[in-house]
């Protein structure tokens, strides 16, 4: 699988493939609304997604570790990216979004005190008709295309 280079910089919308920490059960959580928002973060020299990732895209959830079945869409309602931060504004950053993330202490460690973080809301949350998609080589934990049934097996 090539990386998404032709989403760089496009309008429109965009479909995503995001992996979900399943040891902290954050499909379970998104699904009861005990959290509306995921993160991503990164220690080099920009934020994680680069603004590739827009509202009104389409977010489908697979869990990692699991059957690699893809179970779940939604909608990114809101991004708030940051700008190049200390770890102590990284830590003030989670915690404005505490709530709404609801991090367990593992996710917590990880992404606490990286350079640049982002949030993303995620509104319209629904199961699909479950599906297995083309991993190949990547091993990203999100997968941006123009359609989702390219990545399906």
């Amino acid at each position: 699988m090539r990386k998404a280079e032709w989403y760089e910089g496009k309008e429109g919308i965009a479909q995503h493939l995001v992996y979900l920490n399943a040891k902290a059960k954050e499909l379970e959580k998104l699904v009861h609304k005990d959290k509306t928002m995921i993160i991503r973060g990164a220690a080099g020299r920009k934020c994680p997604l680069g603004g590739r990732a827009k509202v009104n895209d389409v977010i489908y959830f697979v869990e990692t570790g699991g059957d690699m079945m893809v179970t779940h869409k939604g909608i990114i309602s809101k991004v708030i990216e940051s700008e190049k931060m200390t770890p102590d504004e990284s830590i003030a950053f989670i915690k404005i979004y505490e709530q709404e993330l609801n991090l367990s202490k593992d996710q917590y460690k990880r992404w606490a005190g990286k350079r640049f973080l982002a949030v993303y809301e995620i509104s319209l949350l629904q199961e699909i008709e479950p599906f297995k998609y083309n991993r190949e080589n990547n091993m990203d934990d999100w997968i941006i295309t123009d359609d989702i049934n390219k990545i399906k097996l």
